[in-house]
């Protein structure tokens, strides 16, 4: 009896092992089963079709993403398009294109014809604007695997800020394969993103913040502030000092970007004043229609552009290369005439002259209002000096960099024509004695006649580059000109060096400011500064050495 009940207990225990076993296998088909069409991309455009929420939708979108197949891109961008739909009656997700009565529908993973199907039975899948920005992220994602290493890297740029946990197989593949370092890092920033966002253990949530605080952008601080109330002390406090981390490198980019701005500035200043240098350190000629020269600058480049553009278009970017020597001739010819027709009559009379040239200002701005009218008018920017680039977290455009460049460009030709030619050698000496230089021999009056024709000629090369970043219009020249009396007094009068430096504190210190004062109240803290600055060295920063016989 024991031995029957040993042996019927024995086959009992059998009879279940098999039967857990066959339950078992069951399971396993049928969750393989259920993987294998979770996976499947035709599958999953399907789930489209009926009458769906947004919310499932962008869920669909997300599981074709993961599905890391580039072969979903077809239903994705009919689906942006507003061309994917569902059959009303069977639910079946087709692309279709309307053709009169009748839509022309195709298969949404291979493209095959489907043929046409009446308007009636069809209905398009719902979308709107957050979908359409779901959907350009992941065309981002599947582009990873595209030989072109430009578009792998904005795909895993775009990845950063969207990246969800379900990528993670399809970045950890991407991150194997990738030989790219810049791209590599870029997908291993966006896989920190998705294990934050995941179950993930703490470790690997720790490692992904590390990821993150050493990426140091707005981005990362913002990825990093969500999960600062993280139920886990740890990464709170992980969170918590990476975005603190982040705020200084965002800080100090922030003040090397407001340098940066200054520097632009400044050179903008330096091209405006650099001109006004010269005639008010040679002659003592306080010239109120310097700004006009500047304005004459400009709206000889729109010229050569809008002539350019009507006969030559294919030579529009080299506009500038032709409008930088006419605006010189242009500006440098108004400022021979001026000196040889007004101001020669007024040396010695310093508020005579101020008064006279602030007429002919008048006389030039309404000159130019007639020609070309009031409004402003349109300069465009060259593709070499069009678009920018990042520096760290600093953003750096073309044409301020190139102005800058210009800049300096002139001011090194300037002092090499002042220190190393004859007639550079005639003016610094009209400059220290005027009585001594006439009794050498030399013209005096023809040398302030150059000398202010030059001013003006670089007053207007200074135009043409100032239409690159500002509007042409009768009233440019006025902007600029109480600024550059500002560099110039406070450089040194006549100092090319003073000048430099002074435009270029002038314009740092303008835009340190501006954060904290506003552009108008820092404007003015300037002001009182260089007045209190004059105050205690009224020849300015640099002034010239020599006998001064005529002061």
């Amino acid at each position: 009896m024991t031995t029957t009940l040993r042996e019927a207990v024995s086959g009992f225990l059998d009879v279940l092992a098999v039967a857990l076993a066959l339950l078992a296998g069951a399971f396993l088909a049928m969750g393989g089963r259920a993987y294998a069409q979770a996976a499947d991309p035709a599958a999953i455009i399907q789930q489209f079709g009926g009458k769906k929420s947004f919310d499932d939708t962008e869920a669909t979108i997300k599981a074709l993403a993961a599905t890391g197949d580039p072969e979903v891109a077809r239903a994705l961008n009919a689906l942006a398009d507003g061309n994917l739909y569902y059959g009303k009656t069977d639910g079946r997700v087709v692309i279709g294109e309307a053709k009169g009565a009748a839509i022309a529908a195709s298969d949404p993973l291979t493209g095959a014809s489907l043929g046409e199907q009446p308007k009636a039975a069809l209905e398009k899948v719902r979308v709107k604007n957050s979908i359409r920005t779901l959907v350009a992220d992941a065309m981002g994602a599947l582009t990873l695997g595209s030989p072109d290493p430009v578009r792998r890297l904005g795909a895993a740029t775009s990845l950063f800020e969207n990246a969800e946990p379900a990528q993670l197989p399809m970045l950890d593949a991407a991150i194997a394969k990738e030989d790219v370092p810049a791209i590599r890092t870029k997908l291993g920033e966006a896989r920190a993103v998705a294990v934050l966002r995941s179950e993930a253990p703490s470790e690997d949530k720790l490692a992904a913040i590390e990821i993150l605080t050493q990426r140091g952008d707005r981005s990362a601080q913002n990825v990093l502030a969500s999960v600062e109330g993280s139920s886990d002390p740890a990464i709170a406090a992980a969170a918590k000092t990476g975005v603190a981390a982040i705020a200084q490198t965002i800080s100090l980019w922030a003040a090397i970007q407001n340098v940066w701005y200054g520097l632009s500035l400044g050179s903008v200043l330096l091209l405006a004043a650099i001109g006004l240098a010269i005639t008010f350190g040679v002659m003592g000629v306080i010239n109120m229609a310097h700004g006009e020269m500047v304005m004459l600058g400009a709206y000889t480049t729109f010229v050569v552009q809008q002539t350019m553009r009507d006969h030559a278009p294919q030579w529009l970017d080299y506009s500038l290369a032709l409008a930088l020597p006419l605006a010189f001739l242009v500006a440098g010819f108004v400022g021979f005439v001026m000196e040889r027709g007004l101001i020669r009559f007024l040396y010695g009379r310093p508020l005579e002259t101020l008064l006279a040239t602030f007429g002919v200002s008048l006389i030039l701005q309404q000159a130019i209002r007639t020609i070309f009218g009031p409004t402003n008018r349109e300069v465009g920017n060259p593709s070499w000096m069009s678009g920018s680039f990042d520096v760290g977290l600093m953003s750096v455009t073309w044409n301020r960099l190139w102005i800058i460049v210009f800049a300096l460009a002139v001011f090194s030709a300037l002092l090499f024509a002042l220190n190393r030619t004859s007639a550079g050698l005639k003016m610094r000496a009209v400059t220290q004695n005027r009585k001594m230089a006439a009794a050498m021999g030399i013209r005096t009056p023809m040398v302030d006649a150059m000398t202010f024709a030059l001013g003006s000629g670089i007053a207007g090369m200074a135009g043409v580059a100032l239409s690159q970043i500002d509007n042409v219009s009768p009233d440019l020249g006025q902007g600029y000109i109480i600024d550059s009396f500002m560099v110039v007094v406070f450089g040194g009068v006549g100092n090319l060096w003073g000048t430099l430096v002074g435009a270029m504190s002038l314009g740092i210190v303008n835009k340190l400011l501006e954060p904290y004062a506003g552009a108008v109240l820092g404007k003015i803290v300037v002001l009182v500064l260089i007045i209190l600055f004059i105050q205690k060295k009224p020849r300015g920063l640099f002034a010239l050495k020599g006998r001064f016989v005529d002061a």
